[in-house]
């Protein structure tokens, strides 16, 4: 699967970490910058790549991070027909829920308040996966779709 990873200042080294991770699971990684570590830099100018990649190809994933993972997330919404969810620590069992209720095909990390081995962990479970297809579940999901 396509897998598009974007990141600002503050998740660029997870960024970097997490690349090689998902190749490891045998993925196709696209990386949509951040290219260098450069303080100060503005996360929708990277996100907004991952995010319009996942837009265009609906059978494509993405990760995005920052210092929270809010904002990335909150711009990775903002294109149709993307469902970003946010994780920044605790039990993955929301990672999995978002993939499994909601179809979430753009996963947010915020690295300030996770390691490397918790955003591993969560990657590999939302990416493990499955969407049920249960019906009301569809339902919800094509009523949101409407408001792209």
């Amino acid at each position: 699967m396509k897998i598009y990873i974007a990141a600002d200042h503050a998740g660029f080294e997870l960024k970097e970490e997490l690349k090689g991770f998902v190749e490891s699971l045998e993925h196709n990684i696209y990386d949509c910058g951040a290219e260098t570590l450069v303080d100060g830099d503005d996360y929708p100018d990277f996100i907004s790549i991952a995010a319009e990649a996942v837009s265009s190809d609906q059978s494509s994933m993405a990760i995005v991070i920052g210092g929270s993972g809010q904002g990335e997330a909150m711009v990775a919404n903002r294109f149709k027909g993307v469902r970003a969810t946010v994780y920044y620590g605790g039990t993955t069992d929301v990672v999995a829920i978002s993939r499994n209720d909601n179809n979430s095909n753009t996963l947010s990390l915020g690295a300030r308040f996770i390691t490397v081995d918790e955003a591993k962990e969560a990657v590999k479970v939302w990416l493990e996966t499955p969407f049920s297809n249960d019906e009301r579940h569809v339902r919800r999901i094509e009523k949101i779709e409407k408001y792209d």
